[in-house]
C-alpha cells in the first residue's frame, strides 16, 4: 500500500504545485501586459519567450504545436513581416468542450472564433508592410485563448534569411538581424528553433542567442523535425554535448499524418509526434533523461518562463515602486490629483462651446443687425449719389435752386423730380433682401468660423469641419426664405414712401454725419498719397504734370478727328513727352484728383444739407435728395433687420444648439470620445499620466498578490526567505 499511497501523494503535490505554476504564471503575464502598456522602459519589462530561427527551421510549425491550431500566415514568399506578440492564456473547459478563440485588441475585432480568419488576418497584417521595407518594428499583438494552451507569453520574429531575393532589399539580411537582436536582449528567454537535419553550426538561431547569450543561460534549444535524422544522431545532438544550454534541447516533430475532417491539427500533430517516439524508447525514453515532445516543450516553457519571471520580480517592484511614487508628485504637481475622463472633457467642452454661442448672441441682436445694414446703405447711398448727381453738369443749379428762398416747391422742374424718383427706385431695388441676408449670414459664418478656430477646437479639426457643416447646412435652409420674407416686406417703399417729420430731421443730422465721415476719409487718403509722393508742393506739380498729359492726349484725339485719321492713322507720332515721374506718383497723382473733386462735392453739398431750405422738412426732397435717400435707407434697414431676426436668427440660435447635441455629440462611442480628448495635447498629457499612475497602482497590487501567495505555499529550507523565493 505505501508505493501506491507514495505514487497518490505525489501526484497530488505535481497537481498543486502545477496549478500553483500556472496561477503564478497568468498572474505574472498580466503584470507584463499592464507595464507594457505603461512604458517601454527595459526596467519595467518582464521576461517574455521570443522564438527565432531561420525561415526553414519549421518556426512556425512549432507555434502552432504549441496552440493546437493553424494560425500563422504560410506562403512561399517571406510572409512574417512584423514580431507577432502572442500570449496564451488558459481557459477551463464549458461543460467538458474546449474553449478557443483569439483577440487583436488593437483592431477591436472581438472575439474571433475561427482560426482561419485570425490567420487571414495575420496575413493582411504583415502584407501591409511594403516590399521595398520587408520588415517593420511594429509588432501585432495576438492573444489567445483556449483550453489546450498553457499560460504563455512569446513572441514570433521574422525567420532570418541567407539572401535576399530580387524584389527585397539588399539590406534585408541586416534588417532582420537588428530585429532579433533587439527582442533577444535581457531578461528575454530566447527560443531558438533549429532543424535536428541541419548542422548546428550552421543554425542562424544559436549563433544570434551566443552573441547575447553566450552561456546559454537563458537560452532553449528546439531541434525540430527529429523524424529525419537517425534516432542515435538526434539522441546525440539533444544532449546538447557540442553546444551546451544551460536551459538544454527539446526535440520535437510538430507534424502529423493527413487528419479526417473535423479533427484538431494538434491532436493529429501530437499523437503523430508520441507514436515516433514511443518507436524510440531506447533513445528518448525516460531513462535517457531527454527532454522530446510538444507536451514536454510546453512544461518546459513555462517553467523557465516562471522562474525567469519570479527572478526578476524583486528588480519590477522596485523599479515599479519608483514609478508610481513619481507619477504621483508629478500628478500632484501639475495636476492636483484632479482627476478627468474624456467623457467629462467632451461634456465640458459643449458646454463652453454653448455658453460662448450664447454670449455671442448680443452681438447679433436688433440694435445691432439695424446698425449693420445701415452701415451697408449708406455705402449703397453714396454710390447712388455719385452714379446720378455729383458727376451732372447741372447739379450746381440744384443748389442754386436751394438757396432760392422765394422758389416754391411746385415750381422746381419735373427733371429733379424724375431723377429723385430714379435714384430712390435704385436704391429700394438693389436686392436689398438678399444683400441685408447675405451680410448677417455672413456675420453668423465668421461667428461659428471664430469658435472653430480658437481654444480648444483648433485641436479638434475634425469636430471644427463639423461645426462649420452643421452652421452652413442651417444657413442654406434659411438663407431664402429669409431673403424672399424681406423682400416682400420692403416692397412699399419701392412704390412709395411716407416721411414725416421727425423722420426727416433724424435723416438730415444721419446725412450730414455720413457726408462729414466721407469727408474726414477723403481727407486722411490725400494726406497719404501727399506723404508718400513727398509733400504738398511736389503732389500739386505731378497733378499739374498729369493735367497736361490729359489735355495734350485730348488734343492729339481730336486732331485725329479733325483730320479724318481715326485711332488707326499711319501718319507720322506725336513726339512722345518723357515722363519726369515715376508710374506710381503718376497714379497716386490720379487718385488725388479723384479725392480732390470728390472732396468738392462733398463740402459743396454738406453747405446745402445744413441750410434752411433742407431743414424745412419732407416737402423738400427734390432739392435735398442725400436727406431723403437716408431716410429711405433707413427704414429699409429697420424693416429688414426686423425680419431677418424673426427668419434667420430665431431659427438658428434656437437650432445650432440641438444639432450639436443631436449631431456632433450622442452617436459618438467611448473609443470616438477617448480619441476626441486625446487630440488637445493638454488633455492628453493629463490622462496619459492619470492612467500611467493608475496602471502602476494596479501593478502594485498585483505584485502585492503575488506576494501574498507565498504564505500559502510550503518553502523549501533553501528558499525560505525573500520576497518570492517560494517560485523558485
Amino acid at each position: 500500500m505505501s508505493a501506491p499511497d507514495s505514487k497518490t501523494t505525489n501526484d497530488d503535490s505535481s497537481s498543486g504545485r502545477s496549478d500553483g505554476l500556472m496561477h503564478l504564471t497568468r498572474k505574472l503575464i498580466e503584470i507584463r501586459s499592464i507595464l507594457l502598456s505603461v512604458d517601454q522602459k527595459d526596467g519595467l519589462k518582464l521576461p517574455s519567450i521570443v522564438v527565432i530561427g531561420s525561415q526553414s527551421s519549421g518556426k512556425s510549425s512549432v507555434l502552432e504545436a504549441i496552440v493546437g491550431q493553424e494560425f500563422l500566415p504560410k506562403g512561399d514568399n517571406m510572409v512574417t513581416r512584423r514580431p507577432i506578440e502572442l500570449t496564451l492564456v488558459h481557459l477551463p473547459t464549458e461543460n467538458g468542450k474546449a474553449v478557443e478563440y483569439g483577440e487583436f485588441p488593437a483592431l477591436g475585432l472581438g472575439k474571433i472564433t475561427d482560426f482561419s480568419q485570425i490567420q487571414r488576418t495575420l496575413t493582411d497584417l504583415n502584407l501591409a508592410v511594403p516590399t521595398s521595407e520587408a520588415v517593420s518594428n511594429d509588432p501585432i499583438d495576438l492573444r489567445i485563448y483556449s483550453s489546450r494552451v498553457p499560460d504563455l507569453t512569446l513572441i514570433d520574429l521574422p525567420g532570418y534569411v541567407q539572401i535576399a531575393s530580387m524584389d527585397q532589399p539588399e539590406t534585408l539580411k541586416e534588417k532582420i538581424a537588428a530585429l532579433c537582436d533587439r527582442y533577444i536582449r535581457e531578461p528575454n528567454i530566447i527560443l531558438a528553433v533549429c532543424a535536428a537535419d541541419v548542422d548546428l553550426a550552421n543554425s542562424p538561431a544559436l549563433r544570434a542567442s551566443r552573441r547575447v547569450d553566450p552561456l546559454g543561460l537563458r537560452t532553449i534549444g528546439v531541434l525540430t523535425k527529429m523524424d529525419l535524422v537517425e534516432p542515435e544522431q538526434g539522441a546525440a545532438i539533444l544532449r546538447g554535448n557540442r553546444y551546451p544550454l544551460h536551459l538544454g534541447y527539446v526535440g520535437v516533430v510538430c507534424k502529423g499524418a493527413a487528419r479526417k475532417s473535423g479533427d484538431n491539427m494538434g491532436d493529429v500533430a501530437r499523437r503523430s509526434e508520441h507514436n515516433f517516439f514511443s518507436r524510440h524508447q531506447e533513445y528518448y525514453g525516460q531513462s535517457s533523461s531527454l527532454m522530446v515532445g510538444t507536451d514536454t516543450l510546453r512544461k518546459r516553457l513555462m517553467e523557465v518562463l516562471e522562474s525567469s519571471m519570479a527572478s526578476s520580480l524583486h528588480g519590477i517592484t522596485n523599479a515599479v515602486q519608483l514609478e508610481l511614487e513619481e507619477a504621483t508628485y508629478q500628478f500632484k504637481v501639475q495636476y492636483n490629483d484632479r482627476k478627468i475622463s474624456a467623457e467629462s472633457y467632451v461634456a465640458e467642452t459643449m458646454d463652453a462651446l454653448k455658453a460662448r454661442f450664447k454670449d455671442s448672441q448680443a452681438q447679433f441682436a436688433k440694435p445691432a443687425v439695424r446698425a449693420r445694414l445701415k452701415s451697408m446703405l449708406d455705402d449703397r447711398v453714396m454710390d447712388v449719389l455719385e452714379q446720378l448727381y455729383w458727376p451732372d453738369a447741372r447739379t450746381p443749379e440744384l443748389s442754386a435752386l436751394v438757396a432760392d428762398g422765394k422758389l416754391r416747391v411746385e415750381d422746381i422742374e419735373p427733371y429733379w423730380r424724375y431723377k429723385l424718383d430714379a435714384a430712390s427706385s435704385l436704391l429700394t431695388k438693389s436686392g436689398v433682401g438678399r444683400d441685408a441676408t447675405q451680410l448677417v449670414a455672413d456675420g453668423l459664418r465668421a461667428l461659428i468660423d471664430s469658435i472653430a478656430r480658437n481654444e480648444p477646437f483648433n485641436h479638434h479639426p475634425r469636430a471644427a469641419e463639423r461645426l462649420v457643416q452643421l452652421s452652413h447646412g442651417i444657413l442654406r435652409d434659411r438663407m431664402g426664405v429669409t431673403s424672399d420674407q424681406v423682400e416682400n416686406c420692403i416692397k412699399p417703399y419701392k412704390y412709395e414712401v411716407e416721411i414725416d417729420d421727425r423722420e426727416w430731421d433724424e435723416g438730415r443730422t444721419r446725412a450730414v454725419e455720413l457726408f462729414e465721415r466721407e469727408i474726414g476719409m477723403c481727407e486722411t487718403k490725400l494726406r497719404e498719397i501727399r506723404k508718400r509722393v513727398g509733400g504738398s508742393r511736389k503732389l500739386n506739380r505731378i497733378v499739374d504734370y498729369v493735367k497736361t498729359l490729359e489735355e495734350n492726349e485730348k488734343e492729339r484725339k481730336r486732331r485725329r478727328i479733325e483730320a479724318g485719321e481715326g485711332e488707326t492713322s499711319t501718319s507720322a507720332p506725336e513726339a512722345v513727352e518723357e515722363y519726369r515721374y515715376s508710374p506710381a506718383s503718376i497714379v497716386d497723382a490720379r487718385h488725388a484728383r479723384l479725392y480732390a473733386d470728390r472732396l468738392a462735392v462733398l463740402k459743396f453739398r454738406i453747405q446745402t444739407l445744413k441750410g434752411k431750405r433742407c431743414k424745412a422738412g419732407p416737402n423738400n426732397d427734390v432739392l435735398c435728395p442725400e436727406v431723403f435717400l437716408n431716410v429711405v435707407a433707413n427704414k429699409l434697414a429697420y424693416t429688414s433687420a426686423m425680419f431677418i431676426n424673426i427668419e434667420l436668427l430665431d431659427q438658428f440660435f434656437y437650432q445650432f444648439p440641438r444639432e450639436i447635441d443631436s449631431r456632433l455629440i450622442y452617436d459618438l462611442d467611448r473609443s470616438e470620445i477617448s480619441r476626441f480628448a486625446r487630440e488637445n495635447p493638454a488633455i492628453r498629457r493629463h490622462l496619459d499620466l492619470q492612467e500611467r499612475k493608475e496602471k502602476l497602482e494596479h501593478v502594485m497590487q498585483q505584485l502585492q498578490s503575488l506576494a501574498n501567495l507565498r504564505k500559502d505555499a510550503q518553502p523549501t529550507p533553501r528558499r525560505s526567505q525573500g520576497l518570492f523565493g517560494s517560485f523558485f
